[in-house]
């Protein structure tokens, strides 16, 4: 039987990494910094997966979860678990939670094709990078909002903090809302000025939008 030949001289397909177009063909030869995120197996937590990687070793990790009480102690380990671990070692092993795997399982597949948000980021983002994405006081920007037909919407938590207080023009619309920033009230409460819990409060609140303009103000947990 005739043998015929494969094509020579043609490799994998470059991608861009870091800056420049690499034509990857071991694992030790990617780098990247990049966020998947990922479900659980009954589709009631997720995660959000932030690695950054370089040649190929896990250099940082950010986990972040929202769902089960379990889901915020397997994070824990992952943390744990990843740092060290080649991107294939750790895509093979054993995160703890379904979401957080799933999200490894999608963030390696981002790093390999070339799709991580630093590839065309000369010489990548450095180790700590990841940090500026919970803000100067390194908390989780988790939105909560609630909507009824009944009484509309109702905000609880966004980006700045615990939202205390929400303001309406007169047509009942929201225009803005007062906030306390977690971060920052724990940060006054044990800094060296010695404030009362008061005072610390009244340093960490503060308003976003129109407040000042407000025909009505509500407050979204007891009104």
């Amino acid at each position: 039987m005739s043998c015929v030949k494969n094509m020579s001289g043609f490799g994998p397909s470059p991608i861009p990494q870091e800056g420049k177009w690499d034509q990857v063909k071991e694992i030790t030869s990617i780098s990247g910094f990049s966020h998947g995120c990922g479900m659980c197996a009954p589709q009631q937590g997720t995660c959000k997966l932030t690695l950054n990687v370089k040649n190929g070793i896990i250099k940082e990790a950010l986990i972040e979860t929202i769902g089960c009480s379990g889901m915020t102690h397997s994070a824990a380990m992952a943390g744990e678990i990843l740092i060290g671990k080649t991107i294939l070692e750790a895509l093979n092993t054993d995160l703890v939670c379904d979401a957080i795997n799933d999200a490894m399982k999608n963030l390696f597949l981002q790093l390999v094709y070339g799709r991580s948000q630093s590839a065309f980021s000369l010489g990548g983002l450095e180790v700590g990078a990841s940090m500026e994405d919970l803000g100067k006081y390194k908390t989780s920007q988790v939105g909560t909002i609630f909507s009824t037909e009944k009484t509309g919407v109702r905000y609880l938590n966004l980006t700045e903090g615990y939202i205390t207080k929400m303001a309406l023009d007169e047509n009942d619309e929201v225009i803005g809302y007062e906030y306390v920033n977690l971060g920052l009230l724990l940060k006054n409460m044990t800094s060296d000025e010695n404030l009362s819990c008061k005072e610390a409060l009244q340093k960490s609140t503060k308003v976003y939008g129109r407040f000042d303009d407000a025909k009505k103000v509500i407050n979204p947990r007891g009104e």
